[in-house]
């Protein structure tokens, strides 16, 4: 009688399982943004204002702060993890990121131009993201532009986007 063992080639193809475990901060929580290739630390002094209501809530979060290092900035309830906590119970633990990106777009002119901006991606969250009032598809970059208005969930709070010469252009 013979006996037919069929052996299965190695699958050495990526499993996400290291990828999961370097993306863990103390206590093991699995972030849910990891910064793109193109990730860099803003070259503008951006600046988050928070409204509630139409009255400036707190100072604003400075967000172009070259010492810490920081090319994203987390919005969610979770303490741990968040850089901007969102309070309200219809955020999501980790609910959206502030990414600066280096992109390339065409000037007037047709040449490419290289800069660093910053855009706005939903993590996935139940109650979504809103920019300008339009709710935004999940995990997909959008760009931001000075003055923009953010809303997180069903939160009554609104980040607007403003830059140091914002008062200038």
């Amino acid at each position: 009688m013979y006996v037919c063992a069929i052996q299965e080639a190695p699958n050495l193809g990526l499993s996400g399982k290291l990828a999961a475990e370097t993306n863990k901060v103390a206590g093991g929580v699995e972030l849910k943004h990891v910064p793109p290739p193109e990730a860099r630390l803003p070259d503008k002094r951006w600046r988050l204002y928070i409204f509630k209501n139409d009255q400036l809530q707190d100072e604003p979060y400075r967000i172009h702060r070259y010492d810490n290092g920081m090319n994203h900035y987390l919005f969610g309830r979770d303490l741990q993890v968040a850089d901007i906590i969102t309070a309200h119970p219809s955020c999501s633990k980790q609910h959206a990121v502030l990414q600066f990106r280096l992109t390339e777009k065409n000037d007037e002119l047709g040449r490419p131009v290289s800069a660093v901006r910053p855009y706005l991606l939903d993590l996935g969250s139940v109650n979504g993201t809103f920019l300008n009032g339009e709710r935004l598809e999940p995990l997909r970059y959008y760009e931001l532009l000075e003055k923009d208005v953010v809303r997180l969930g069903q939160s009554s709070r609104e980040y607007v986007l403003l830059h140091d010469k914002s008062g200038d252009e």
